[in-house]
Formats: C-alpha cells, sequence, structure tokens
C-alpha cells in the first residue's frame, strides 16, 4: 500500500512523484527526480501536495500506514508546515514568518515540508519574499506551492520550481444543484444573461454569509472574552484586535464567495465537456470548446480577485 495509490488517475504526475520520494529517500534531494522547489497546479493540486508531503516524511517513501504518513495527511506532521488563507491575498509579513519557520531543520524526518496552497493569491511584494527563500533553500527544506494553474504564479518563481500539472478525472460528480447548472444552458438574450449572473451570485453570497455568520459570532465571542469584556469595555488594546478580527472575517466571507462560485464554475465547465461525447460535428465542438474556455477564464479572473458580478456578467453573456 502507497499514499499515491489514491493518484493513480494521474498518469503524468504519478511516475515523477513516486521516482522524486525514491531519490529522496536516498538522500538525492537535488538529483534529477528530485528538486526542492515544487508547483502544484490543476485538479486536486491540494490533496496531492499532502500526498508528496506524506512521502517524504515517511522512512518508507510513503507506505500509507506508519504515523508519518497519518499525521501528515491530517496535515499535523511535526515537520509539515501547511498553508492556508481564508483572506483575498498572501501579504509579505506572512511570507517573511513563513520563511522563517521553513528554515528550521526537521525535527524526526529527513525533511520539513512546505505546502502553500493558494499560491496565486500571493501579493508582488510576498511573491518576491518567497522567491529569494526558493533561490536560497535550506538543505531540508521542500516547497510545495499549489495554484489553479502556472499562469497565476509569476515568472521569476515559476522559473526556479518543477511545475506538475494535475487532471480532472473523467467522471467529475458536480456538487452544484441542476437548478444552478442549467441556468447557462437556458439563456437567449443579453437580459438573461444577467438575470442568470445575478442568480449564481447571489447563491454563492447568500451560502457565504450562512456560514460565516455562526463562524464569526463563534469568533468574536472568545475573542472578547480573551480580551476581558466587561459590558461593553475590553482591556487595553482588545477594541484593536477585535477591528482586526472582524476585518479579516469580512476577508474571508469575500473569499468563501469566490471559493463558492469556483465551485459552481467547474461543474459548469463539467457539463460542457460531457456535452461533447455526443457532438459529431467539428464546428460545434469548437463552439463548446470556446465555452469552456470562457468558464476557465473566469475562474482565472476569479482567482485574481475580478468584481464577481461583472466577471459573472461578462460570461453568461459570451455562453448565450
Amino acid at each position: 500500500m502507497s499514499v499515491f495509490d489514491a493518484l493513480k488517475g494521474q498518469k503524468q504526475a504519478l511516475p515523477i512523484l513516486t521516482m522524486a520520494a525514491k531519490a529522496a529517500a536516498n538522500d538525492a534531494s537535488e538529483s534529477q527526480e528530485m528538486t526542492h522547489a515544487w508547483l502544484f497546479t490543476g485538479f486536486g493540486r491540494e490533496k496531492a501536495a499532502l500526498l508528496f508531503a506524506a512521502s517524504l516524511l515517511c522512512k518508507s517513501e510513503g507506505c500509507a500506514d506508519c504515523s508519518d504518513c497519518k499525521t501528515a495527511l491530517a496535515g499535523s506532521h511535526g515537520d509539515l508546515e501547511l498553508v492556508k488563507t481564508d483572506g483575498l491575498s498572501i501579504k509579505i509579513d506572512d511570507v517573511r514568518e513563513l520563511v522563517q519557520r521553513a528554515s528550521w531543520s526537521p525535527s524526526t524526518s529527513n525533511y520539513r515540508v512546505v505546502i502553500l496552497e493558494s499560491a496565486e493569491r500571493l501579493t508582488d511584494s510576498a511573491a518576491n519574499a518567497l522567491l529569494k527563500a526558493i533561490e536560497e533553500p535550506g538543505l531540508r527544506t521542500v516547497w510545495i506551492l499549489c495554484a489553479p494553474s502556472a499562469a497565476d504564479v509569476i515568472p521569476t518563481i515559476r522559473s526556479r520550481v518543477r511545475t506538475l500539472a494535475f487532471v480532472a478525472p473523467a467522471q467529475l460528480p458536480t456538487t452544484t444543484s441542476d437548478e444552478i447548472l442549467r441556468l447557462p444552458f437556458e439563456i437567449k438574450d443579453i437580459a438573461g444573461a444577467f438575470m442568470a449572473a445575478a442568480k449564481i451570485v447571489e447563491l454563492a453570497k447568500s451560502g457565504a454569509e450562512s456560514v460565516a455568520e455562526t463562524l464569526n459570532d463563534e469568533e468574536l465571542k472568545k475573542a472578547k472574552e480573551a480580551w476581558g469584556q466587561q459590558g461593553s469595555k475590553l482591556t487595553a488594546g482588545g477594541s484593536k484586535a477585535i477591528k482586526e478580527l472582524e476585518k479579516g472575517q469580512k476577508s474571508r466571507q469575500t473569499r468563501m464567495v469566490h471559493d463558492t462560485l469556483d465551485t459552481i464554475l467547474l461543474d459548469i465547465a463539467v457539463k460542457y465537456r460531457d456535452q461533447l461525447v455526443g457532438v459529431a460535428s467539428d464546428s460545434e465542438k469548437l463552439k463548446i470548446i470556446a465555452k469552456i474556455d470562457a468558464v476557465m477564464d473566469a475562474r482565472a479572473r476569479l482567482a485574481r480577485n475580478a468584481a464577481p458580478l461583472l466577471t459573472m456578467e461578462a460570461l453568461m453573456v459570451s455562453l448565450r
């Protein structure tokens, strides 16, 4: 049994990761197979990053049974730094702290692995700070960056990492309701396109608000207790801390909207891809492929923090 069993459908990426894990186990950290910096793109990239991290932290190249594998896959291994963000961007101060932690020597494994999810959210200054760390890596530090596509990461970082693209499975289940998935296929005019875009964005916002409201109330309650709230007053520094928390919560809610829209767009792209199976005409195939490209382009714009409603309106008009 191996952690890579979960990647059997990734025919291009799987042998590369398997050889890299083998080279790492043989201490060939800078061999042709293994390198200190990776960029994972495409479908299931975060899961693949955890699987690869487990293979590097395991003493048996990712057996899937030992405590190293299990804690790595859970994101709690002592030599694994798993970085997720609820915000719309990853700022330079966050990267500086991360680089400092990444420089620590591994405690129980041969490597210290850093997984940075949503690398496309790095600000320019943060990306440049990360670039310096990748250019001057620690002897036992492995960086795994995750982004929707290589184009979402600055060229200077792309030139210093090994990029692996992960493909979506042939049969990808959808999580979006049939009612929403039908909208792009029922558009007859521009007015209908705008209505479809508004409905999709409203759905994403209402879902994000519902989830965020519960999280926000609980976080604020705990924060106020921590700052010793008595009546409406907080201890010194408490008001500033609460404002920072509320700012972060607002950013997280915006991120939830973007993430929900991304899921909807991915499911719409899958519906169009399924249509290709029954189409014989080359001209019709080209039209469907153009629509898939438009959906993926909208996903990329949202990843760059484009306005959700404007992005969806432009997409729905192009799909009509």
